[in-house]
């Protein structure tokens, strides 16, 4: 499973990132709440482990944004609090399961296995913004009534983008979701950005993928 991991206390996210990794996992560690909604609206995870307690926003509130945008991805919580009262809290912002600190690795590859077993609901199979359009079925790409080559990596930048078309997604963010950090520098991503917009975009017609300076790129949900 690709799962997102997010726990700011940074030991213990070295230690699940490693043993999760070990059982086969792809897994994407963050340790701030913006940042990590930013990661989970972009979508492309099967799991999302959040721990409760987090700088920037709380693991509650993730789950309550995500909840409210029709996200079903499966949530794992981590916290500290075992109260009766704190469980059901998690559980009604939309947490699937609950998990208290500490817990053993054991204990923790079983809700993972149960948590993720259900899977997302799936996501609609055609993206559209303006007149382009990605067939997520067929794996194509259309501008208009002209259908585009991209490939895996143009193709994969290409969907988190639309995914999230009408906001903008930080550089970081596409990063994540397209190498899983993997440590690929923020000129590659441009680079492959500037490989899309010279296949989507057409002469006399505003670009598709838009510039947000200093922050990262956006695709409008209409355009020229």
């Amino acid at each position: 499973m690709k799962i997102l991991l997010v726990e700011d206390e940074r030991r213990m996210a070295d230690l699940l990132r490693q043993g999760l990794s070990e059982e086969g996992h792809a897994v994407t560690t963050l340790g701030d709440g913006r940042a990590a909604l930013s990661a989970a609206e972009c979508g492309g995870f099967d799991l999302l482990i959040l721990d409760v307690m987090l700088p920037g926003l709380t693991g509650l509130e993730i789950a309550r944004r995500l909840r409210a945008g029709r996200d079903r991805t499966p949530i794992l919580m981590l916290t500290a609090r075992d109260s009766n009262e704190d469980i059901v809290r998690g559980l009604d912002v939309g947490a699937d399961d609950y998990l208290t600190k500490p817990f053993s690795f054991d204990v923790l590859l079983a809700r993972v296995r149960a948590t993720g077993r259900r899977g997302p609901l799936p996501r609609p199979l055609t993206l559209e913004a303006g007149d382009l359009r990605m067939d997520q079925g067929a794996r194509e790409v259309w501008r208009g009534p002209n259908r585009i080559e991209l490939t895996r990596t143009e193709y994969a930048v290409l969907e988190t983008l639309m995914r999230n078309a009408g906001r903008v997604v930080p550089r970081d963010t596409l990063i994540e979701a397209v190498w899983s950090g993997d440590g690929v520098e923020s000129n590659t991503l441009d680079a492959y950005v500037r490989l899309l917009r010279a296949k989507i975009d057409r002469p006399g017609c505003a670009g598709a993928i838009r510039t947000v300076r200093g922050v990262g790129y956006t695709i409008p949900l209409e355009h020229e």
